[in-house]
C-alpha cells in the first residue's frame, strides 16, 4: 500500500498499471454518481509515466514499483 510519501515516484496498480503517483484524496467523491448515492472513499491518482489519461485506483492496491 502506498501513502503521501509516495507522491511523485513510480507505482504500480492492481491491473499491472504502472505510472507516477500524484495525488492521494482520503475523502474524494465520485462526480459521476448521482448525489443520492456519493459517498467518500480514498483515491489513488496515477500518471502514465510518458504521458497519455491520468486514471484513479483504490490506494490499498497500489505498491511502490
Amino acid at each position: 500500500m502506498i501513502d503521501r510519501t509516495d507522491i511523485g515516484h513510480r507505482v504500480q496498480d492492481a491491473h499491472g498499471r504502472t505510472g507516477i503517483l500524484r495525488d492521494i484524496d482520503p475523502t474524494w467523491e465520485d462526480p459521476s454518481d448521482p448525489p443520492y448515492a456519493r459517498s467518500q472513499r480514498p483515491v489513488a491518482f496515477i500518471s502514465p509515466e510518458h504521458g497519455g489519461r491520468e486514471w484513479h485506483a483504490d490506494p490499498t492496491t497500489v505498491t511502490r514499483a
